[in-house]
């Protein structure tokens, strides 16, 4: 029973909430309410759940000796010994096969996006974790495999480009912040941990994180200009929920400055009131700009 717990620990169902951005697809391309698209977008997002799962085992399998020396980390589940390397090693293989195998009974393409991610993935845990900079593209080509992986499972018509740019930056703002955090709470155990964070420093960081922070407003704004999906409903009301992202911006900005958190994204977006409350209004709006024909004329 202790394995089981830990391997459901190892998983990290609370992390599954990044594969919502698979939906991403449907919502934008008008297509929410279509029954086929929405099951075939959820296999998908169990799918992405599952095969990110394997790779959080992987990971911790390959990080054991450093998990051991981090202040949070040394509780999981393999390094604290409560889940055994073998029972690790074998649920991720099978994992692994399982979630390729009916990925590509689903679609082969959708199987090729699963192939891309866990490629990277194993690439990151084994070596470019090390490289200054990749490390933090590797993690963040992650989210835009994401949205690749809903498109190739439904025929989006009016699906915009810059979406891609929109969330693939939004990543890299929060992985950079998340590196800052690391930074500042491990401080002269960095390098142990995490051998990147030798290379980086908080002044870098900082210039980093303004220049997405920047990129990511300004490519937000046009993805709500020029998104076809928008200009096919008729309306520019899409502009009405550029409040809602900066707030969004500016309030992890907060917490990361003034409340030292950000050093686990997945935690402060799913416990911040504030936050959440930005977030939904931000989604119930869109949604209503593209569905709710009341507001479409």
């Amino acid at each position: 029973m202790q394995a089981l717990i830990g391997l459901i620990r190892t998983m990290r169902p609370k992390q599954w909430t990044k594969n919502v951005v698979v939906y991403a697809g449907i919502v934008f391309d008008g297509q929410l309410f279509n029954v086929d698209a929405f099951l075939r977008i959820t296999l998908g997002f169990v799918l992405l759940c599952l095969i990110s799962s394997s790779i959080y085992l992987i990971n911790d399998l390959v990080d054991i000796e450093a998990d051991r020396q981090h202040p949070k980390k040394r509780f999981r589940a393999i390094p604290s010994g409560q889940l055994p390397v073998p029972i690790a090693i074998g649920s991720a293989i099978i994992l692994v096969i399982t979630t390729l195998g009916i990925g590509f009974a689903l679609s082969p393409y959708f199987a090729a996006v699963l192939l891309t991610y866990l490629i990277i993935h194993l690439l990151y845990s084994f070596y470019l974790k090390h490289i200054v900079l990749l490390d933090i593209f590797a993690v963040a080509s992650g989210f835009i495999l994401r949205v690749l992986a809903g498109v190739t499972l439904v025929q989006v018509m009016a699906f915009s480009p810059w979406l891609y740019a929109s969330i693939g930056l939004l990543a890299l703002f929060l992985v950079i912040g998340k590196r800052r955090q690391e930074l500042v709470m491990l401080a002269d155990k960095a390098g142990s941990v995490r051998a990147t964070l030798d290379s980086y420093n908080l002044p870098l960081l900082d210039d980093m994180l303004r220049m997405v922070t920047t990129a990511t407003l300004v490519t937000y704004i046009l993805y709500t200009i020029e998104a076809p999906s928008i200009l096919l409903a008729g309306t520019n009301l899409a502009l009405l929920t550029v409040p809602f992202v900066l707030y969004a911006l500016f309030r992890y900005l907060y917490l990361i400055h003034v409340k030292g958190e950000g050093s686990a994204p997945d935690e402060v977006l799913l416990k911040d009131r504030p936050l959440l409350i930005a977030i939904l209004l931000w989604g119930l709006t869109f949604v209503a700009i593209l569905y709710l024909p009341a507001i479409r004329a």
